[in-house]
């Protein structure tokens, strides 16, 4: 066989293996935008259950708030970004103060029933060590984000996340936020102490949060 025979060949073998590598390009991409979407498809639900397999250690009351014994918590991963106003935030800062996080949306119903109650929390346990941290995802641009805070009075800050990618940092097996709204409460050493997945009123934001600031 020539030269110019076999270079055709190696032409199409070459296109072929581009080709393919193209092809799994698109199926990994696929695959973590249906982890994403996974994650968030309870949007604005009423509740939901525990991520993945795994001991979680927690206890779920009738009320929906599930807790975790001081000694068998799980870190919270790391959770830094950019907020809605443009300022970088790193969770990890907050270590040593109890801290609330609310993941939230400004299209969300649920959320805007219960964003009164934070802003009034987190303002009446600003300095007793509480440290509120709201995650916001889904919203296209800030703008209608921070139209929501101004709204409802809220002052603490929130990390934007409009894709999801920091709530996919949330191990299976672990108390980790599935709807939209949901809130966790971390411990002083950062660890998940407590977890609801529904719109929180006044009195259920103060169970979940209260136990926690008196732990020593």
């Amino acid at each position: 066989m020539s030269a110019a025979s076999r270079a055709p060949q190696r032409s199409d073998r070459s296109s072929r293996a581009a080709e393919r590598t193209r092809r799994v390009r698109r199926n990994a991409a696929l695959t973590a935008g249906l982890a994403a979407i996974a994650l968030l498809v309870s949007a604005c639900g009423s509740g939901g259950t525990s991520g993945g397999g795994g001991n979680t250690n927690f206890v779920t009351g009738t009320d929906g708030v599930a807790t975790v014994a001081q000694g068998k918590r799980t870190p919270a991963p790391g959770l830094s970004g950019k907020t809605i106003a443009g300022k970088t935030l790193d969770v990890a800062d907050y270590k040593g103060k109890v801290v609330v996080l609310n993941v939230w949306g400004s299209w969300c119903n649920p959320c805007r029933a219960e964003a009164k109650y934070f802003a009034k929390v987190s303002k009446a346990y600003a300095g007793k060590g509480v440290q509120f941290v709201g995650i916001n995802t889904r919203d296209t641009s800030t703008g209608a984000a921070l139209a929501f805070e101004k709204d409802w009075g809220i002052t603490y800050p929130s990390l934007y996340d409009p894709t999801g990618k920091l709530l996919l940092r949330f191990k299976k097996g672990t108390l980790n936020p599935q709807a939209i709204p949901s809130t966790l409460v971390l411990d002083r050493d950062g660890k998940i102490a407590a977890r609801s997945l529904s719109a929180l009123s006044e009195e259920r934001l103060l169970k979940m949060l209260k136990p926690v600031v008196a732990e020593k």
